[in-house]
């Protein structure tokens, strides 16, 4: 019986040591899912845009779609989520242009045309150089920054750096240790860990209006990350819009979701 035992302890041990092991090599794999495209590639949209390249002090070269319309009531900074490429994001943010707003979106290291290594510090950092991008070509109380998923963090980060007119963030992380913690609760994720991504710190310093959306189905990034967010003291008013079934993939479709959007611009 003994011996039993320990034949089982040793294999339930195995196969945490083999997971955790595989879970410190492939984290960058799990986080990150990009799609990429040659560099020759053509986007085609039915709207007025511009493709862009943006140079980084690394070496790194990012690229951008800035959509534009005649008259514009200001600009959206779009930072997407952590699948596909500009292909795909450059249908995702047509709503913003049919409400009369210019767009810009852009491509992290990695996706779709953009190249660089990818780390925390240089991710943010490249934000904050789109940001710098628009702020040249419009008044900052023309800039609303918006975030989806993985994107929420770089929307709160520049918005925390800046002043833009609003911060609108689509089913955000408290951080990425958070959201870890709770997939894998038996692993000491916060500390192997490359990438913390500690949004609710930057939150903090944000003085713009914050508007929050999130879904109560939401399994990809748990609907407590946007509670446990709002309860954060900010310099700016903040509401939570909290979509009943709301799933991760849909909350576009909802319709308190359009007349917040159809309020705010």
């Amino acid at each position: 019986m003994k011996r039993r035992l320990k034949k089982i302890l040793i294999v339930l041990v195995s196969l945490y040591v083999i997971i955790f092991v595989g879970l410190y090599f492939l984290q960058e794999k799990m986080i990150f899912m990009p799609d990429s495209l040659p560099q020759d590639y053509s986007y085609s949209f039915q709207n007025n845009f511009e493709e862009i390249f943006l140079n980084t002090k690394d070496g790194a070269k990012l690229n951008a779609l800035h959509f534009k319309v005649e008259n514009p009531k200001g600009v959206v900074l779009y930072f997407h989520g952590n699948a596909g490429e500009l292909s795909r994001w450059g249908i995702v943010v047509q709503k913003f242009i049919e409400r009369q707003y210019d767009v810009l979106v852009m491509d992290y290291r990695t996706y779709g045309k953009s190249t660089g290594k990818l780390s925390q510090k240089a991710l943010y950092s490249d934000a904050e150089l789109f940001y710098n991008y628009l702020l040249i070509r419009y008044p900052e109380d023309k800039i609303v920054v918006y975030g989806r998923s993985l994107g929420t963090t770089f929307a709160t980060y520049v918005a925390s750096q800046n002043h833009p007119r609003q911060l609108i963030l689509e089913a955000p992380f408290y951080s990425l240790d958070n959201v870890a913690s709770q997939r894998f609760p038996i692993y000491p994720v916060n500390w192997f860990l490359k990438f913390h991504f500690p949004t609710y710190e930057y939150f903090k310093e944000v003085s713009c209006p914050i508007t929050i959306f999130h879904g109560t189905d939401d399994f990809v990034v748990n609907y407590e990350n946007s509670v446990k967010l709002s309860k954060i003291q900010t310099n700016g008013k903040l509401r939570l819009i909290t979509i009943p079934e709301g799933t991760h993939h849909n909350l576009d479709n909802s319709e308190v979701y359009k007349k917040t959007l159809d309020t705010i611009f």
